[in-house]
């Protein structure tokens, strides 16, 4: 039997053929593909706007630059993510402020963040981990209520006047909770395009905002800032230059260089056109791993309490006895040509963070989750016949230890 990859990128031949299209434009950097990814990613989430970028990394870190945040700032992260929430608050050189788990959420809590929440405090990020929407709307309750304890920095902070959230939707593109869709709920949200994500582009991401008006100026204008902050401070793109007789320009402050290219746009607008479709099936597979586990003792991660979730990722949690034994349980699925994960090692438990002070006792919750944590296979590529062969593997690797 043919082995059973983690998570390959669904490519397509339309896909092939947008991309071919770029290539023979004569336009392959930033351009009218680009901008229509960013109408279509609009129109997808009910966002007030959108900027695409080269990674989900870039997109956070260009939102804390636009509101100012550095040195001497803080900005709560959750415990249970990967590094890169964590890491682009000190690459503005402010502090991550990492809080563990609660014992019944995997997710970043109100109450847990309320506790850090200190007179330094300028942003929340949260994540939507495994494609679950955050608790954003208790979050950005919690953030409302400290407007008296706030001292703003930055004209962008006075102008909230309160603690930003920021949303790490890097695995949610195209989910929905309750109260609306991904990308009208924080204050920020940012997606990633990585080739392992729903909607990839080989690399990229994109920012969208609720409401540029809060910041105190128009969405076009928080657009024309954004984007300057990621085309090094420059005040027009390389479209616009190439423009007969407009290749005057300025930079107007230092930015970094993280902009997308029309080659990866083309791709992502391609995906776009078929991802409810795509995330039907990831639900499905998700309805498949439930039942045939039923009886095992394996939890799956809570995907159908929300109303929609984007179906990134099968988290799969040991009974609690079982966690010694879950490295044993991941190399016989292996071997039996099953290729699986774990999401994820909570940053304390990370060289760089101990570095910084942190240390896995500062998060017993997300430890003891990671412990018994063993990510499944979920793709598009995954027939029926796969689903049941990984789910009775994974079931038979339980039993065995």
């Amino acid at each position: 039997m043919d082995d059973i990859p983690f998570s390959p990128p669904d490519i397509r031949q339309e896909d092939i053929d947008a991309v071919i299209e770029v290539l023979n434009s004569g336009w392959i950097t930033t351009g009218p593909r680009t901008r229509e990814f960013e109408d279509r990613l609009v129109a997808l989430s009910g966002a007030q706007g959108c900027l695409t970028v080269n990674s989900a990394t870039a997109a956070m870190t260009a939102c804390l630059r636009f509101l100012g945040i550095g040195e001497g700032d803080e900005v709560i992260v959750p415990a249970y993510t990967y590094t890169a929430t964590a890491s682009v608050v000190h690459h503005v050189g402010a502090r991550a402020v990492i809080v563990d788990s609660d014992r019944d959420s995997i997710h970043l809590t109100a109450a847990a963040v309320d506790r850090a929440i200190t007179d330094r405090t300028k942003a929340v990020i949260a994540v939507d981990l495994a494609g679950v929407p955050a608790p954003v709307t208790e979050l950005l309750a919690l953030c409302r209520s400290r407007r008296a304890t706030f001292s703003p920095s930055s004209p962008a902070q006075e102008a909230l006047g309160r603690i930003a959230l920021v949303s790490d939707a890097a695995h949610s593109v195209g989910a929905a909770a309750a109260e609306g869709r991904v990308g009208t709920l924080a204050d920020f949200t940012c997606y990633s395009f990585h080739a392992v994500k729903n909607l990839a582009t080989a690399e990229g991401g994109a920012i969208e905002w609720r409401s540029a008006e809060a910041f105190g100026i128009t969405g076009p204008e928080l657009y024309q800032t954004l984007r300057r902050g990621v085309l090094h401070g420059q005040t027009k793109d390389a479209l616009e230059k190439s423009r007969g007789g407009a290749w005057e320009y300025d930079i107007v402050e230092l930015g970094h260089k993280a902009n997308m290219t029309d080659i990866q746009a083309a791709l992502g607008v391609s995906q776009l056109s078929r991802l409810p479709q795509m995330l039907a099936r990831r639900r499905d597979i998700l309805r498949r791993y439930q039942a045939e586990l039923e009886g095992s003792g394996v939890e799956l991660i809570d995907h159908f309490s929300c109303r929609e979730s984007a179906a990134h990722l099968a988290l799969t949690f040991l009974p609690a006895q079982m966690a010694p034994r879950r490295d044993g349980i991941i190399e016989q699925l292996a071997a039996a040509g099953i290729s699986t994960n774990v999401h994820y090692k909570p940053l304390p438990l990370l060289t760089a963070y101990q570095k910084l002070g942190w240390q896995p006792a500062d998060v017993p919750n997300a430890r003891r989750t990671f412990e018994r944590e063993v990510t499944l296979p979920l793709h598009t590529l995954l027939t029926d016949e796969q689903v049941s062969r990984v789910a009775q593997a994974y079931r038979r690797a339980v039993d065995a230890q």
